[in-house]
């Protein structure tokens, strides 16, 4: 009696399930790259109710950055600014402008604006501004050159292997606390890095690197 399938055929089965098992195994490295923080979450820039532009704001006309995320400096997390801090301005400077109609409205009802989240962190991680900035840690290492940046969007990863990369090595994202909001600062890689391991050395930092240190 005849074989049913020819040897032939059997090689031709082989290869495509060989093929099968390579597509399967390329697509799902593909999808779990493509889910990967570094993947995800950089880049993310959300479209805020008021079209705020911080190039303008802290890069054309200079203003600081705790001006507005005032509680940098003495609390763990960076305040949205209030609806009054904008109004301390723009009750005199483009009062009527359209783009405003939101920060008047919310001025003279005393509703928030609904200001859109960008850099976001897991419930269980917790992270002290405060104790970043007061070290020397620049706004720009974190958020990048927000003072170039029209809409504002996420530039790291913010994952925890990115943080316990600065955890073990600060140095060179630690420099004078009066230069932490001058974004621009760059003496060069090499010097920087020798202001920080100074700075390192003379404040005691000792990043925590321990379970404990974020997951409270």
């Amino acid at each position: 009696m005849s074989a049913i399938f020819s040897k032939s055929s059997d090689k031709i089965l082989r290869i495509g399930a060989a093929a099968v098992l390579f597509m399967a195994v390329a697509g799902g490295s593909i999808v779990g790259y493509l889910a990967l923080p570094e993947v995800v979450d950089t880049g993310y820039t959300p479209v805020q109710p008021v079209a705020y532009s911080h190039k303008l704001h802290a890069g054309n006309l200079g203003m600081d950055c705790f001006y507005c995320h005032s509680t940098v400096e003495r609390s763990w997390y960076a305040a949205v600014p209030a609806t009054e801090t904008c109004m301390n301005c723009h009750v005199r400077v483009k009062k009527d402008s359209p783009r405003l109609a939101k920060v008047r409205e919310s001025h003279a009802t005393g509703k928030p604006i609904p200001w859109v989240e960008v850099h976001k962190l897991p419930d269980y991680v917790y992270f002290n501004h405060q104790a970043h900035v007061q070290s020397g840690v620049s706004c720009v290492s974190c958020h990048g050159r927000v003072d170039q940046m029209i809409e504002v969007k996420q530039v790291q990863p913010l994952t925890m292997a990115w943080c316990l990369d600065c955890h073990r090595n600060p140095a060179p994202n630690v420099r004078p606390v009066e230069l932490v909001t001058n974004l621009a600062w760059d003496p060069g890689s090499e010097k920087r890095e020798q202001i920080g391991r100074e700075l390192v050395a003379e404040k005691q930092i000792v990043p925590p690197t321990n379970c404990s240190g974020c997951h409270r």
